[in-house]
């Protein structure tokens, strides 16, 4: 990673970084209450569930919910997950890259893409994870300490069936008032082009668990996801490294 590619990974960071590591580090952290284990909903499991259609074997789901570091770290550890890429959707190629992606002007979101077996976890169940642990669904163009369009809470449907799902999905959710009365604020936005992200992106959760981001605001995801979902937990992740 060049220097220029640091400066940009710590700059919407840096300041959560070094509160931390000034009241003790890591383990501070581990102690303090966890924004992301606060938004953590049970939320229920979708009535619109298609069954699979025959000789399906791989499908795609590209979703937004704030920094993409956590949303990739929790679907690496769900059964029938093969991939999880983290990314850019919604703007030009020309500025998916992170640096511009930050400013909040591109029309991108940070994305992860998901490659999945519908035969071992559905789309819906899928969204259920996403709505449920990943993010919180209920913050306007931010999570956690994020802010900026770049963080909206969004379904990039790759055909109508998703966005049907996903349009299902929701008003169940909003009809339910599973969120306490807080509007679902997820939008669904169809066939937008998924752009992978800088190579250092890449498993963050798993090649950093001690930074201060991760300690605070994703690895509770994944603990929830262990406790929530024990049946589609998997301990071992499914790496972009490891060429998942």
């Amino acid at each position: 990673m060049n220097t220029s590619s640091i400066l940009a990974l710590h700059r919407r960071r840096s300041l959560i970084a070094a509160l931390a590591l000034a009241a003790g580090g890591a383990g501070w952290l581990a102690a303090r209450p966890s924004r992301a284990a606060e938004a953590v909903v049970a939320v229920p499991a979708p009535a619109t569930d298609p069954a699979v259609p025959p000789g399906s074997t791989s499908d795609v789901a590209v979703i937004a919910g704030g920094c993409f570091w956590g949303v990739q770290g929790v679907f690496q550890h769900v059964k029938g997950v093969s991939g999880a890429v983290s990314g850019y959707a919604g703007g030009a190629e020309s500025t998916a890259r992170y640096d511009e992606v930050g400013l909040g002007t591109t029309g991108h979101a940070e994305v992860v893409r998901i490659t999945y077996d519908p035969r071992q976890i559905s789309y819906a169940r899928l969204l259920q994870i996403f709505f449920s642990v990943a993010h919180d669904p209920t913050q306007l163009n931010r999570q956690g300490p994020d802010t900026g369009t770049q963080y909206r809470s969004t379904i990039f449907a790759q055909n109508l069936e998703q966005a049907r799902i996903a349009q299902a999905y929701i008003a169940q959710l909003t009809q339910a008032r599973t969120f306490g009365g807080a509007p679902v604020v997820t939008t669904i936005e169809l066939q937008k082009r998924f752009f992978p992200a800088e190579a250092y992106h890449q498993d963050f959760l798993t090649r950093h668990p001690d930074h201060p981001y991760i300690v605070i605001n994703d690895l509770p995801k994944v603990a929830a996801l262990k406790r929530m979902y024990p049946q589609v937990y998997r301990a071992q992740p499914a790496l972009v490294g490891a060429g998942a």
